[in-house]
């Protein structure tokens, strides 16, 4: 019997590591890529808050070593695990987490511990922890040469062993089968739930054995109950295992114990919205695409990678296609999505906006709601923002009364409570569909907002029977409708 409770319990805490804990009327994750901590406790106040969204991922909160013109992968160089980054001090830090749990916006570190840097001449970190990179010792942590796998370079994605045991891009390979390795890990991260964070993103999962990883996580901290969560909730993990197919390694090793990122996600839609798919495929989108399960899958569109790596995906630089293929996995309930924003950038390297000094710039907020000073804030597009609010009025419910044309026009429901239309293709959308709503007046959430009863976009007139005539133009700066039981007139 005690072994069964025990199998039980484990098996319990391994789920509820998939569970987000986002606060009851809040949905869906933001990237603030890059962002300062005092940047992101104020968005997190006035922006992220007030209209819904569910969490934040953060930039690397360890210090990492000083790269030569600061390109933005330096941060994913860790030198230390101290708290010390271009983002901010500790004291910042945990102010901020405090003060977006406070306003119901859960806050989500990415972490780095496959590995620390790669050599560099007189290394020295944002907190101006030094070390010698070439003997492989951090003295900070303490790390020394035997806490490393041998050195060898990643040359074979056949070879699991070559992919878990070796360099990426030479970066100095951590053993996590040792105990020395997987208590400072364990250490750094419970002191991050501590400062009251709802989970993590782990960098670079796919090069760590899944057995380490598992164990790792056996040991975090239950979350931390001063920060408005419940009594022996388990933080949320979600992997970087970047699964194409075709390799050794698969994403189905590491989505029993955590949520992994699922990128054939964002493949798949930029694909199909670039016009290499029919979008009246996506009828059964989900696990019938080669996908992870739902609840086992944190998904996007781009990320920080592939906007810069992978000239296939939609980022910002496509602007109408891209908040197109956002307001599809929005309004899909497939997954746990999250949305990035990003800053401008022309070369690979390019870091955050800076000063002369190489200081971060904070972002300007125009009085439209969008950014300004080299920041792009995608979640500060309405056509994005306002999809968030979607997906909070329609959650808990399925898709029902599916619609497409044959080719690129599709419309479905999401119970009674949302209806959304896109139109692919290149010529207009002009039909009477079935809209699944109470018969009233809709404001369209993607051309306007609904303010003081009044629509500033496209009003939507739903009669008796629940349709409503719905016309998205080839022409019109988007490809999208949407309306929802919280944009109805009074």
């Amino acid at each position: 019997m005690y072994v069964l409770v025990y199998a039980l319990t484990i098996l319990s805490a391994v789920v509820a590591q998939k569970e987000p804990h986002y606060v009851h009327g809040h949905d869906g994750m933001v990237h603030l890529f890059e962002w300062k901590w005092p940047d992101i406790a104020t968005e997190c106040e006035k922006f992220l808050g007030p209209l819904g969204f569910g969490g934040v991922q953060v930039s690397p909160l360890q210090e990492n070593v000083i790269v030569e013109k600061r390109p933005w992968w330096e941060r994913y160089q860790p030198i230390s695990y101290i708290w010390h980054t271009r983002s901010g001090t500790a004291k910042q830090f945990e102010d901020m987490v405090r003060r977006c749990n406070n306003v119901d916006v859960r806050i989500y570190v990415d972490v780095v511990f496959n590995h620390m840097t790669g050599n560099h001449d007189n290394a020295r970190g944002t907190d101006g922890s030094t070390a010698d990179t070439f003997d492989f010792s951090y003295p900070a942590v303490p790390y020394t040469r035997s806490d490393f796998h041998s050195p060898c370079a990643i040359t074979n994605y056949q070879d699991s062993a070559n992919v878990r045991n070796c360099e990426l891009s030479g970066l100095h390979d951590l053993d996590q089968s040792k105990e020395h390795v997987r208590e400072k890990i364990v250490n750094f991260m419970n002191k991050a739930i501590d400062a009251g964070v709802a989970g993590f993103r782990v960098d670079a999962a796919k090069h760590m054995w899944p057995n380490d990883l598992k164990t790792i996580y056996s040991r975090l901290k239950n979350l931390n109950p001063a920060h408005h969560f419940d009594v022996n909730a388990r933080p949320y993990i979600f992997q970087e295992v970047i699964d194409y197919g075709g390799e050794a390694i698969s994403k189905y090793e590491y989505n029993s114990f955590g949520a992994v990122t699922e990128f054939r996600n964002g493949m798949e839609i930029s694909n199909a919205f670039r016009g290499n798919n029919l979008l009246k495929w996506f009828v059964s989108w989900g696990e019938p695409w080669g996908l992870l399960p739902s609840q086992d899958a944190l998904v996007f569109i781009d990320n920080h990678d592939t906007q810069r790596s992978n000239p296939n995906i939609l980022t910002y630089k496509s602007s109408k296609l891209y908040k197109m293929a956002v307001a599809f996995m929005l309004a899909h309930p497939y997954g746990n999505p999250r949305i990035m924003s990003s800053f401008n950038f022309d070369a690979f390297n390019e870091g955050p906006p800076h000063d002369s000094n190489e200081n971060t710039l904070s972002p300007i907020i125009h009085s439209d709601n969008t950014c300004g000073n080299g920041w792009v804030c995608e979640h500060r597009w309405r056509q994005i923002y306002n999809m968030v609010g979607f997906r909070n009025a329609a959650n808990k419910t399925s898709i029902n009364n599916w619609w497409d044309n044959g080719q690129n026009q599709i419309a479905f429901c999401r119970g009674n409570a949302g209806f959304i239309a896109i139109n692919g293709d290149s010529y207009d959308l002009k039909q009477t569909l079935i809209t699944c709503l109470q018969p009233g007046t809709y404001c369209d959430v993607i051309s306007g907002n609904l303010m003081n009863n009044k629509c500033t976009g496209k009003v939507v007139t739903v009669d008796e029977d629940g349709k409503a005539y719905i016309e998205i133009l080839k022409s019109e700066e988007d490809g999208v409708l949407a309306i929802h039981k919280l944009s109805k007139l009074k």
